[in-house]
């Protein structure tokens, strides 16, 4: 049998006595807290997620993201009401006079509608040319301003009624804004990036003198007046919406708002329609189908305006004047419509 005690019970333990066992915490006992770097410095906070990869750069954790600083964001660009109105009054303007010039146009009278059109290209010019800066900015407005003579008078003079005469007037004064910017050193470097805004320029101001020549063909002065017409209630009802719901944000930095352009384009399309029940040749739907391709046009020209502006400033241009800066909108859009009414009216009536 054995005893019910240790052999050792009673023994006095001493403390140099080389221990049995391999070192370790007594039985029953927690072990005893780590000393070293780690416990000056702080607990390491547990991970709470797999670490991350991130592009060019080593991997990192979700909760790391936390502890970066949010991207601060840009607040959106007012929308100015008495602005937005006072656009809409000169698009209104603009549209009534050129309808109501092309009704003074009548075979072997064309020169009061030509003086017309004359003046709203040297608006044309001087706008695009002011918020543009091309290269040599007066050489630009000189050569577009004797581009648009040039092809009034080929307008009114040709034998017959065609875009040839226009087209050989766009690019002689094309070619001409271009030489006339390599000449100096300083303008020569940027003439590549100006190159698309010299040819906006120039070919704007010879798109509006299509008016001319839409004016001496059969239904022309009628297709005119629903174009235009069309073009211009849409671009008054677009900037009349922004100025009262500018919603919903098409971007931060452009004040402009979806519901106008839709708005219209659409009241345009039917204002053409009401139009067309009443003028000879025209139908409802041919002037709705006509009407809506100006209408269309014209608002998104105008658009596109506006985000040119908007890139030009987040560029760090310094603004441009303020009268011309808001007139290139309805300009634009009158000069995108012209073309586009010829286009409708030689194919579609």
């Amino acid at each position: 049998m054995f005893p019910s005690t240790s052999r050792d019970t009673g023994r006095e333990p001493w403390a140099d006595d080389p221990s049995a066992g391999p070192s370790g915490p007594a039985r029953g006992y927690p072990p005893a807290p780590r000393t070293g770097p780690a416990d000056e410095e702080g607990d390491r906070p547990e991970r709470k997620g797999p670490r991350r990869l991130r592009k060019g750069g080593p991997g990192r954790r979700a909760d790391d993201e936390s502890d970066e600083a949010p991207e601060e964001e840009m607040p959106p660009v007012p929308v100015r009401r008495p602005l937005a109105l006072t656009v809409a009054g000169f698009a209104a303007l603009l549209g009534v006079g050129l309808v109501l010039g092309a009704q003074t146009s009548g075979p072997g009278h064309r020169l009061p509608f030509a003086a017309i059109i004359f003046g709203v290209q040297m608006l044309f010019v001087l706008a695009w040319t002011m918020a543009m800066r091309p290269p040599a900015l007066l050489v630009v407005a000189l050569v577009s301003a004797g581009t648009a003579v040039i092809a009034d008078v080929a307008a009114v003079q040709s034998d017959i009624a065609g875009l040839a005469p226009l087209g050989y007037a766009a690019a002689a004064g094309l070619l001409l804004a271009v030489l006339g910017q390599l000449v100096r050193r300083v303008d020569r470097v940027r003439v590549t990036d100006s190159l698309g805004g010299t040819l906006l320029i120039v070919v704007g101001v010879v798109a509006f003198g299509t008016l001319v020549v839409l004016s001496r063909i059969p239904k022309g002065t009628q297709a005119i007046t629903v174009c235009l017409t069309a073009a211009g209630v849409a671009l008054l009802v677009a900037r009349l919406t922004d100025a009262v719901a500018p919603w919903p944000r098409l971007a931060p930095e452009v004040p402009r708002g979806a519901a106008g352009v839709v708005a219209g384009a659409m009241l345009g399309t039917l204002t053409s329609a009401v139009l067309g029940s009443y003028l000879v040749g025209f139908t409802p739907t041919s002037a709705a189908l006509v009407g809506v391709v100006s209408a269309a046009t014209a608002v998104l020209a105008d658009l596109a305006v506006g985000y040119a502006e908007a890139g030009r400033l987040m560029a760090g241009e310094p603004p441009t004047m303020w009268v011309a800066r808001h007139m290139q909108g309805p300009l634009g859009g009158f000069a995108l419509a012209a073309p586009a009414a010829y286009a409708m009216c030689v194919l579609f009536l």
